[in-house]
């Protein structure tokens, strides 16, 4: 969960007033103040007017937000003026405004301008598709082959790969010591450096994003089995929850991750495996739902010990499946992707859920959708 006040928390219960705002911005700033750019005759603050839209995070995409602004100013009348989708972007927060005209607002993230659309030109509003800092290290793909040799830092190797697409771009290894993890054979990266970068962090169990500061961020995988919930999704007086559906489907289900290490050079091939272990589990692998296993490999893992914790992690992201719910909640934009929440609708016993998709509603009018899974899994290796 992002960083909020206990009064935050508690006014998302009640009734409030919900604030939003979008700040045109240069590229490249990190932080919850960056500085705008004046747009002629709308900001010299560079803030835009919020007509509709909603920024979506999602943790099985590559890149994990994008942001969708209905909005009006002057069309651009050269590529270099006021938004346009030539490295421009744009910061978005939501948040309350509280009784005394004090507010707190919640950073959702830093969004390059993708594309501009008026659908009603000369003077109709202007739709803006956008994309998180993540799009740009995947859009820019490697001229030639780069190698990091044995012996170089991890750490030293992601901020390359990284600040080769977004230069003065910052790392954030959270209490992950990747400067001193070491490669213990040579690695190359080929064409495109998203992949690259992914297999990467997977083989660590580490999965990268940019924050809501346009930090990149690198973290470990959770074991959501062993995570307590952060906000409870309830009905009923003070209560948040607006709507709910439910599915239970097996469809693209896994209980089995085999991690296989497979080095480049002299060092020989090494496997770990992790699996569903939990006898009251409904996808226990000895159970009636059968073993069902996926695949991973990488040139990157060398021992048995980092192939399980791999396989581990793997399998962290699927736990909970195939029990999956969508709500409708009065939004509380502090939630972020891979949160634990309690969900009770007043009516059935209250259960624990991962968030794994959420869209964020930037005008009053909105509810913040969410899909989840359940939590029931107690991973084993």
């Amino acid at each position: 969960m992002r960083p909020v006040t206990d009064t935050f928390l508690a006014s998302v219960r009640g009734s409030h007033r919900m604030i939003a705002r979008a700040r045109l911005v240069a590229p490249g700033q990190t932080g919850t103040e960056p500085t705008g750019l004046a747009i002629p005759g709308v900001s010299d603050e560079g803030l835009l007017p919020i007509n509709g839209g909603d920024v979506t995070t999602d943790m099985t995409a590559d890149v994990q937000s994008t942001l969708a602004l209905t909005t009006l100013y002057p069309w651009p009348a050269d590529p270099f003026a006021a938004g346009t989708p030539y490295g421009q972007e744009i910061y978005v927060e939501r948040g309350i405004e509280y009784g005394l005209g004090t507010r707190e607002y919640v950073g959702l993230g830093y969004f390059r301008i993708d594309s501009v659309k008026q659908a009603n030109a000369p003077s109709g509003t202007i739709e803006i598709a956008a994309s998180d800092r993540m799009a740009q290290v995947r859009d820019a793909r490697n001229v030639s082959p780069q190698v990091f040799g044995a012996g170089s830092s991890v750490g030293a190797c992601i901020d390359v790969v990284v600040q080769q697409a977004l230069p003065g771009a910052v790392t954030d290894y959270g209490d992950w010591d990747a400067y001193g993890e070491l490669f213990a054979t040579d690695h190359v990266m080929g064409d495109d450096r998203l992949p690259f970068l992914q297999d990467l962090l997977a083989a660590y169990g580490k999965y990268g994003f940019f924050d809501y500061r346009g930090v990149y961020a690198v973290r470990p995988v959770p074991d959501l089995t062993k995570v307590a919930p952060v906000w409870t999704i309830d009905a009923g007086r003070n209560g948040v929850l607006v709507e709910m559906q439910r599915t239970i489907s097996r469809d693209a289900v896994y209980n089995v991750v085999v991690a296989r290490g497979e080095p480049v050079g002299e060092l020989p091939p090494v496997q770990g495996l992790a699996y569903d272990a939990d006898p009251s589990s409904p996808t226990y692998a000895l159970g009636p739902f059968g073993a069902i296993p996926t695949y991973y490999s990488s040139s990157f893992m060398t021992t048995v010990e980092q192939c399980t914790a791999a396989a581990l992690a793997q399998l962290s992201k699927a736990t909970g499946l195939p029990y999956s719910v969508s709500l409708g909640s009065v939004p509380n934009p502090a939630l972020e992707g891979w949160d634990v929440v309690t969900v009770y609708n007043g009516v059935d016993r209250s259960e624990t859920h991962v968030l794994d998709r959420i869209t964020y509603g930037l005008t009053p009018d909105s509810s913040m959708g969410m899909d989840t899974r359940k939590q029931t899994l107690a991973v084993a290796a």
